[in-house]
């Protein structure tokens, strides 16, 4: 597999760019401050490739190279799916070999799949996460997001947290840790937007407590 990495963020450098026109999960900034926002997403169905390694940067790339497979047509419907922001990698605590961190690689499907995506072929290991509208924290980062530098971006959103009023709120029985979003190309090298996520428990959060339900 590890030879079509290479080919495979060739042609990412041409469709991932952060661009208008290209789908992304709808939210509303329910508070900002100077170094982080809390955000309320809408109800979602995002497409799914785990992965055991404990790099974030391979899980990421073979991850991602599944997903890209499934939306250029390897699904029972031979389906193309067009390409959305951002790549969500989450962090899942304890889900590795000997207790370590693995991941889980997310692509959100655009509104046209939302309520009936491709079921992908069985050999991608792929799975589909319909999440209810969700709570998170968020902190921006530049540069590229690798595995020497997302440790110290979350807990950076982490100490800010632990500053604000919602520092209780980040007790959230959630499955991951955190989520690193990734919105350009790796082939851009100048003005690239990273997010960190960390789940937040939406009845703890002024705004967030129509979590509940789905009111977009």
């Amino acid at each position: 597999m590890n030879i079509f990495v290479p080919a495979l963020l060739l042609v990412l450098s041409s469709i991932i760019p952060i661009a208008r026109g290209i789908e992304s999960p709808q939210h509303t900034v329910v508070h900002s401050e100077s170094d982080f926002e809390i955000r309320l997403y809408r109800g979602s169905a995002w497409m799914s490739a785990p992965s055991d390694d404990i790099s974030f940067d391979k899980a990421t790339k073979l991850g991602f190279h599944r997903l890209f497979q499934y939306i250029q047509g390897a699904n029972l419907n031979s389906s193309r799916i067009r390409m959305t922001t951002p790549v969500l990698t989450s962090v899942v605590p304890d889900a590795g070999p000997l207790h370590s961190s693995a991941y889980v690689v997310r692509l959100y499907l655009p509104v046209k799949f939302q309520s009936s995506p491709p079921v992908p072929l069985p050999e991608l290991k792929l799975h589909l996460a319909e999440w209810a509208p969700w709570c998170i924290a968020v902190r921006k980062f530049s540069g590229f997001a690798r595995d020497n530098n997302i440790v110290k971006e979350a807990q950076k959103l982490a100490l800010s947290l632990s500053r604000s009023p919602w520092a209780d709120a980040t007790g959230f029985n959630g499955t991951n840790a955190y989520s690193i979003a990734q919105y350009n190309s790796p082939f851009r090298f100048i003005g690239r937007i990273n997010e960190v996520w960390v789940d937040l428990d939406g009845s703890k959060v002024k705004g967030c407590e129509s979590s509940l339900v789905d009111v977009f």
